[in-house]
C-alpha cells in the first residue's frame, strides 16, 4: 500500500513531544531552586537533594505502572491526569514553609506526575503508531524529554533571580494546565480509532483495551523480567545512565558552578547548550538504532560519557575549552542511550511487552538518578566540593560500557542484528506467561 504523504501519527508525535518537553522541564525545575531555598529557609543541600531524590525515584518507579495504565485507560486520559498532577504539585508549592512540604509536593506529587509523562510515554506512542521508523521516533521523543530538562532552565533561572522562586512554580503550573486542552483535542489512543494503519504499515490493527489490573500487569512483567539476564544487564546499565545524567549533572551542575563563582543564569545556559546538542545527539542515536547494533552504540555512548565526566572537574577554569566544550561533548551523549536500550528491550521481551518492560528498566534509571542526587549532595556537604562525585560517575560509566556488550548473548536465541527481527527466546517466554 502506498504510504500517505502525511500520517496522523506525526500529530500525535508533535503533541507528545510538547508534553514530554514540559514534563521533563518541570521535573528538573528544583535544580534552580536549590540556592534560593537555602537562602530563604536555611535548608542544607542534603535536605533539598532529599526532595529531588524522591522526585527522581518516583519519576522512574511510576513508569511501568503508567505504561499499564495507558493500556487500560488509553493515552489521552493518562496524559491529562499526569498534567493535572503536575499543575497541582507545582501550584501548591508557593505555600511551602517546611522541608517536608517540599518533599511531599516536589518529591511525591510532581514525581508521580512527571513519571507518567516520561520516556515510557514516548516508547508507547512509537510502538502503537509506527510500524517503521520507530527508532527515529523514540529518538525524537527522548530528545524532547531530556531537552526539556535543560532548555527551560535558563528562563527559570532568570525568573528566580529577577522575580523569586514562587513565580517560577506558578509559571510551570500554568504551562502544565495549558497543555491539557491540546491533548484532549489531538491525541488519540491508537491509529485504529481513526481507521488508520500504523505509519509504515498496511493493515489497520484493532487492539482491545486491556482488562487487566494495571498494577498486576506491571508487577507480573517485572516478575517475568527478573528471571532474564538481559533484564539485569539493561537495568544495571540504565541505573548508571540515570546516576550520571539526571541525578548528578541535571541536579548538581548549577550548584557546582556556584562553587566556582559562576552565576546561576550562566550555569543554566550551559545546561541549555547541552539540551541543544542533546536534541541532535539523541535524534541521531534513534536514526543509528534503526541501522546499527545497539550494543555497540551503548558501548560508545557510555565510554565517551565516562571520559567527559573525568574531564569535568578540570573544566571549570578552562575558558572555552572548559565548560562550553564539556557542555557540547556531554550534551551529544546526554540521553542518546535511550533508543538503543528500548530496541534491546523490544528484542529481549517482545514488542507487545516492550513498553512495560522498558518502564522497569527506566525505573532503574531513576533509582540511579535518585541515588546520585542524594549521594552527590551528601558528598558536597561532607567534602566541600563535587570532585569525588564526578570521578565516581565517570568510573561507573566505564562499567556500564562493559556490561552492555553481554546483552542478548545469554538466551537460547542468537542476538538479532540491526534489521530489527525479533527472537523467540525470552520474548516468547514472556508473552506466553502474560497470556
Amino acid at each position: 500500500m502506498h504510504q500517505r504523504s502525511f500520517h496522523y501519527a506525526w500529530i500525535v508525535v508533535a503533541v507528545t513531544f510538547l508534553v514530554l518537553l514540559v514534563g521533563a522541564g518541570i521535573r528538573a525545575t528544583p535544580s534552580v531552586l536549590i540556592i534560593p531555598l537555602q537562602q530563604e529557609f536555611g535548608w542544607t543541600n542534603a535536605e533539598i537533594s532529599g526532595a529531588i531524590a524522591i522526585n527522581i525515584l518516583l519519576y522512574g518507579l511510576v513508569g511501568p505502572f503508567a505504561a499499564a495504565l495507558m493500556e487500560r485507560f488509553g493515552l489521552r486520559k493518562s496524559i491529562c491526569s499526569a498534567l493535572a498532577l503536575l499543575a497541582l504539585g507545582t501550584g501548591l508549592s508557593v505555600f511551602i514553609q517546611a522541608s517536608w512540604q517540599l518533599k511531599l509536593l516536589w518529591g511525591v506529587v510532581v514525581g508521580l506526575g512527571s513519571g507518567m509523562v516520561a520516556i515510557v510515554l514516548g516508547a508507547t506512542v512509537a510502538e502503537r503508531w509506527f510500524q517503521s521508523r520507530r527508532g527515529l521516533v523514540v529518538g525524537l521523543l527522548t530528545a524532547s524529554s531530556a531537552t526539556g530538562q535543560l532548555v527551560f532552565l535558563p528562563l527559570l533561572a532568570w525568573l528566580v533571580s529577577s522575580q523569586g522562586w514562587r513565580l517560577v512554580t506558578m509559571f510551570v503550573a500554568f504551562i502544565a494546565l495549558a497543555l491539557i486542552p491540546l491533548v484532549i483535542l489531538f491525541v488519540r489512543d491508537r491509529p485504529a480509532s481513526l481507521g488508520l494503519a500504523p505509519f509504515g504499515g498496511e493493515e489497520v490493527i484493532v487492539t482491545l483495551s486491556s482488562r487487566r489490573n494495571p498494577a498486576a500487569r506491571a508487577v507480573g512483567a517485572l516478575w517475568n523480567g527478573l528471571g532474564q539476564p538481559d533484564f539485569w544487564l539493561l537495568a544495571g546499565s540504565f541505573f548508571i545512565c540515570g546516576a550520571s545524567t539526571n541525578g548528578l549533572i541535571g541536579t548538581h551542575l548549577i550548584a557546582a558552578c556556584g562553587d566556582h563563582g559562576i552565576p546561576e543564569v550562566r550555569a543554566a545556559g550551559l545546561l541549555a547548550l547541552m539540551g541543544v546538542f542533546d536534541f541532535l545527539g539523541t535524534t541521531g542515536s534513534g536514526w543509528l538504532t534503526d541501522r546499527c547494533d545497539s550494543r555497540w552504540l551503548l558501548f560508545s555512548y557510555y565510554g565517551l560519557r565516562g571520559l567527559s565526566l573525568l574531564y569535568l572537574p578540570f573544566a571549570f577554569d578552562g575558558g572555552f575549552f572548559g565548560l562550553p566544550l564539556f557542555a557540547i561533548f556531554y550534551g551529544l551523549d546526554w540521553i542518546a542511550t535511550v533508543p538503543p536500550t528500548i530496541r534491546l528491550a523490544e528484542k529481549s521481551f517482545g514488542r507487545e511487552n516492550a513498553a512495560v518492560m522498558f518502564g522497569w528498566i527506566a525505573a532503574a534509571h531513576q533509582v540511579g538518578g535518585a541515588f546520585a542526587a542524594l549521594a552527590a549532595g551528601s558528598l558536597r556537604t561532607g567534602t566541600g566540593n563535587y570532585f569525588s562525585a564526578f570521578l565516581s560517575a565517570g568510573i561507573m560509566c566505564f562499567l556500564a560500557a562493559f556490561l552492555v556488550l553481554f546483552i542478548g548473548r545469554s538466551g537460547p536465541s542468537p542476538f538479532w542484528g540491526a534489521s530489527g527481527d525479533k527472537g523467540k527466546g525470552t520474548a516468547g517466554a514472556l508473552q506466553a506467561r502474560e497470556s
